[in-house]
């Protein structure tokens, strides 16, 4: 049975079907008794509660009946359950548990780190239902104060918070959640008026300033200091100990070192101690701290450096780029950084490789890498982590507890085995204990586990005869790790059976596994209690994952068990048995619908297991596994932004036919030239999805005719596939927007959306979303446009889709320009200029790079809008492929040369702008350049014609001039008019009226004045 009150009141059986409580006086002592979490509460206590001053005539009996009903109800949904309601002297209880009971839970996920997780249990206010009952009142205050400590800690969406904001405007916490997130959503002076709003309400209602935290942060805004990188140090559930003078230490080291490795044997602790330097001088990194497990990175990979670098982006949460070295934008968007590189000693040359190109070109980047080797590297401080401190035979009680070693073990085994202590006993078992285990950490974690079966005595007795063998068994090795090797032979033979064939067969997992995983590759269908009899044993290290807990190996103990692996005969079985299951999981992700979110998380988690998977399938010529992983992680790729990884993926298996189309569309994503013939190879023998998946990508490319062509032809064998229609009619509105045929745009963009929130797809949500967003901003609806531009990047951020947050943040920008607020277009745009660079999104890049252009000439910055437009016309012009972009840019550039009097440049500028318009078929495009070669012509009568086919082109295509863009035609009218005379403008702005863009610009090709073009 399972009890709720984050929320309204409820309680489910196991299954998690509903249990009915009948009558409110009975669910009223359920809250009550909820609210106690298992404490007994007296019978007077829980009578006053229920009936205040309206008591029952018999107020016992009465009560008594109320909880034999309430038992019924359990019983009658969960057999066996009605004992979960006891009585007794002190009164009547409930029994709870963390397990069963949310408030306890979100307790504990709070506790752990997990903040996400426990707001997701909430449902709704605290004991919804019964509110207002005086007998909940403390507990609904405590958890909604629980609720809302969370929610400043939590990663939530602008809106949410500014709906928690508008709820409690005084708490300073939530009001700084709140300014990070509209700073990080590129909305710099909304953030700085949510503080001034708030220095306001405190002074007025409380006399009060705000904080100095407060205050520093609203001065990290105005200053753009403020971080955008979140860190992903894992959260510690246990303190360190013995290791603060060595954090102190190292943290010194890094000030003035950019590298600084920790060597020493495995179990030393140097994971744990570099985790703990790095979250000690997070601080001093404005752009974060970034831990790189490469554990899971093995010689055996197909290309270790790739999977190297792989690593190291998805730990920053990077996408791939085109047409650049990986390193190369590694580095570049490193800024102020620490790297934490956590067991490299399995591949050192490759790591020291990847360090030294990566401090050599980021100045700003400090490295801390743990390793059982340095890496070699000119400026490495190398950091020996040593054991922790060891008693001596003749030191006193007092001199024993001081020492590390000792603090560790009798911490770790009073945890075990409660009421254990150092004591005039204890200690000289205690002291002898940490001298034979060399003061190495994981050695005294271990032998801690056993307190409470063997007492210390009993541990000091076994471990004589585990050293004695060490002379034989294991001579080569050095003695600490002869040490460690002897522990943990001592805690395998302590294993039954069945226990050493799990902990075993688990080793060929890499960065760990859930219980299913672990029950699949175990060969075992009951693995849970082995599991945690294994956890219990600290030999298996459990982690918070996506759905329930995840189970991982130490290093150590995972080599050692690969040893046990190979020596039982079962090492090639266990990996077969791994392959197949992630193939089976990778091919049953649900990535397209309402389950989105979770695989997304699902397969990040076990990310490194499907390339160890691949790797395996791949090298021992298991093409056919190979080609279904494949297939089954490409749309993976594709949402993480993974593309060299998958490009690296399909040329293993280049020759399979089934992947064909999705080899093109990669191509295209990573700016292979091949492309393009790759395309006309495969296009034929392509089903509906991998049409629509070669037009999609290839439309940035250029060829716009041919791929809505192929459009088409998906959407016609598209049979009962929404999601493919959805598709289809999502890139058919891009098409649309080139054209700035708006119906179209509009029609396509609303049913797409409407399918995918059908079928609770946010990916396509916010792919819609965005064009509608274009659409509105088209029509002049500015506020509808950045609402829906905004919601766009809130739902990227929920799938950690940054380059579309980058892009939605563009288009905010954009918006911005056409209403006229330029300094708020040029933070918006400055936010998408970094996210893009980072994510090495080419065309997300130009957008901001446009918007900063526009912002600077319409602010009389001209000299720095012109070499920003110069340089994106010249990184267009070395492209083989059209650029969408390029018209628009030209015509800008256009109209600085204009305002700088080069009139002939400006002219040649908006001349090469219409026709790369005409090439595009966007009539848009056409009337912006239309306008701007008036502006500089030296014929007005001609000026005057092309500015009246312009504006009956616009009208009759409902082409809006934003009041922020109407300075340049204002400027062109105004000449043409002055030059002419109203009477003689007018007749030529209508005679240009009936003609087409196509015929108005032939006037400009056949006009003398063209000479100076």
């Amino acid at each position: 049975m399972r009890f709720g009150v984050l929320g309204p009141v409820t309680a489910w059986t196991d299954a998690g079907t509903p249990v009915l409580i009948q009558g409110l006086k009975v669910r009223a002592l359920l809250a009550d008794l909820l609210v106690h979490e298992g404490r007994p509460v007296p019978a007077d206590r829980l009578i006053d509660d229920l009936w205040r001053s309206e008591l029952p005539r018999n107020p016992a009996a009465t009560l008594s009946a109320k909880v034999s009903q309430l038992r019924r109800a359990f019983e009658d949904a969960e057999p066996g359950s009605r004992a979960l309601v006891k009585s007794g002297p002190a009164g009547y209880s409930l029994t709870v548990s963390a397990a069963t009971y949310d408030a306890l839970r979100f307790d504990e996920l709070v506790a752990s780190g997990s903040v996400d997780e426990a707001l997701n249990l909430w449902r709704g206010p605290a004991y919804a239902d019964f509110a207002d009952e005086a007998f909940v009142e403390t507990a609904v205050a405590r958890l909604t104060d629980q609720r809302l400590s969370a929610c400043e800690r939590a990663d939530l969406s602008v809106s949410e918070l500014s709906e928690l904001v508008r709820e409690h405007p005084l708490r300073e916490g939530l009001r700084a959640a709140h300014m990070k997130a509209l700073y990080r959503a590129g909305r710099q002076s909304e953030a700085l008026e949510s503080f001034s709003q708030l220095r306001h309400l405190l002074l007025d209602e409380l006399g009060l300033d705000p904080s100095p935290e407060l205050v520093a942060l609203h001065q990290s805004i105005l200053a753009q200091e403020l971080p955008h990188a979140r860190n992903n140090l894992p959260a510690q559930l246990t303190d360190l100990i013995g290791r603060s003078e060595a954090v102190a230490d190292i943290a010194s080291s890094l000030g003035s070192s950019r590298l600084v490795t920790l060597t020493g044997p495995g179990g030393v602790g140097k994971t744990r101690l570099g985790v703990a330097v790095a979250a000690s001088v997070a601080d001093r990194f404005a752009d974060g701290v970034v831990l790189v497990e490469l554990a899971a990175v093995t010689p055996d990979a197909s290309s270790v450096s790739g999977s190297l670098t792989d690593a190291v982006q998805a730990a920053m949460d990077l996408h791939d780029t085109a047409g650049s070295s990986v390193v190369d934008r590694l580095a570049a968007v490193m800024g102020s950084r620490l790297l934490v590189l956590d067991n490299c000693e399995q591949i050192v040359e490759e790591v020291a490789v990847l360090t030294d190109r990566l401090l050599a070109a980021a100045p700003g980047l400090r490295v801390v890498a743990t390793s059982r080797e340095p890496l070699g590297l000119a400026g490495e401080v190398v950091w020996s982590v040593p054991p922790l401190d060891v008693p001596s035979s003749s030191a006193d009680l007092e001199a024993v507890g001081e020492c590390s070693a000792v603090q560790l073990f009798v911490t770790r085994a009073a945890a075990a085995s409660r009421g254990f202590a150092l004591t005039d006993e204890t200690v000289h078992d205690v002291s002898v204990l940490c001298r034979r285990l060399d003061g190495i950490p994981l050695a005294l974690e271990l032998a801690a586990t056993r307190v409470r079966a063997l007492g210390v005595r009993g541990l000091v007795a076994r471990l004589d005869d585990r050293f004695r063998l060490l002379a034989t068994g294991h001579r080569g090795a050095a003695p600490r790790q002869q040490t460690l090797h002897a522990m943990i032979d001592w805690s395998w033979d302590l294993l039954d059976p069945a226990e050493q064939s799990v902990l075993r067969r688990l080793a060929v997992h890499a960065d760990g596994c859930t219980a299913e995983a672990a029950a699949a590759v175990c060969d075992q269908d009951d693995v849970l209690d082995v599991l945690v009899r294994l956890v219990d044993r600290s030999l298996v290290v459990p982690v918070v994952g996506v759905e329930g807990p995840r189970y991982r190996l130490l290093e150590s103990v995972s080599a050692y068990c690969i040893e046990k692996l190979q020596a039982a005969g079962e090492l090639e079985a266990a990996r077969q048995r791994h392959l197949s299951y992630y193939v089976s999981l990778a091919e049953s992700a649900e990535l397209y619908g309402g389950s989105q979110i979770r695989w997304l998380e699902r397969l990040d988690e076990d990310a490194a297991n499907l390339r160890t998977a691949l790797d395996r399938a791949i090298g021992t010529g298991q093409l056919n596994l190979a080609e279904r992983l494949v297939e089954a992680l490409a749309w993976y790729w594709f949402l993480r932004g993974r593309h060299a990884e998958a490009m690296r993926a399909l040329d293993a298996v280049s020759d399979a036919e089934r992947l064909g189309a999705l080899r093109v569309g990669f191509m295209y994503l990573v700016g292979d030239g091949r492309a393009a013939a790759e395309l006309e190879r495969w296009v034929d023998s392509a089903d509906a999805r991998g049409l629509w998946w070669i037009a999609y990508t290839a439309s940035d490319a250029g060829d716009l005719p041919r791929c809505l062509e192929l459009l088409e032809r998906a959407l016609k064998s598209f049979d009962g596939d929404q999601w493919g229609v959805a598709a289809v009619l999502l890139a058919r509105a891009k098409h649309a927007h080139v054209r700035a045929d708006l119906p179209a745009l509009f029609a396509d963009a609303s049913e797409s959306l409407r399918i995918f929130r059908a079928l609770g797809d946010r990916w396509g949500m916010l792919q819609a979303t965005s064009w509608l967003g274009a659409h509105a901003e088209l029509v002049g609806d500015f506020d509808g446009s950045a609402r829906l531009h905004l919601e766009s990047a809130q739902l990227a951020e929920k799938l950690g889709l940054w380059t579309e947050v980058a892009g939605s943040l563009g288009m905010l920008g954009w918006t911005s320009i056409r209403l006229g607020l330029f300094a708020q277009a040029r933070t918006q745009a400055e936010r998408a200029y970094r996210l893009a660079s980072e994510q090495g999104q080419r065309s997300t890049q130009a957008l901001a790079e446009l918007v900063l252009g526009f912002a600077a000439r319409r602010t009389g910055a001209l000299d720095e809008a012109a070499w920003r437009l110069e340089a994106m016309i010249d990184a267009a012009r070395q492209q083989t492929e059209p650029v969408l972009y390029l018209s628009i840019v030209l015509d800008e550039l256009g109209f600085v040369r204009e305002l700088q009097g080069d009139l002939a440049a400006a002219l040649a500028l908006h001349v090469e702008s219409f026709r790369i318009a005409t090439e595009f078929d966007s009539l848009r495009g056409m009337c912006w350049a239309l306008e701007g070669i008036a502006g500089c012509h030296p014929d007005k009568l001609l000026a005057a014609k092309l500015l009246g086919a312009a504006a009956a082109t616009r009208a009759s295509r409902q082409y809006l001039i934003a009041t922020a863009e109407t300075m340049d035609l204002d400027r062109a009218e105004a000449a043409a008019r002055s030059a002419l005379g109203a009477a003689a403008y007018e007749a030529a702005r209508a005679a240009g009226a009936a003609l087409t863009p196509e015929q108005a610009f032939a006037l400009v090709e056949s006009n003398p004045a063209a000479d100076v073009l």
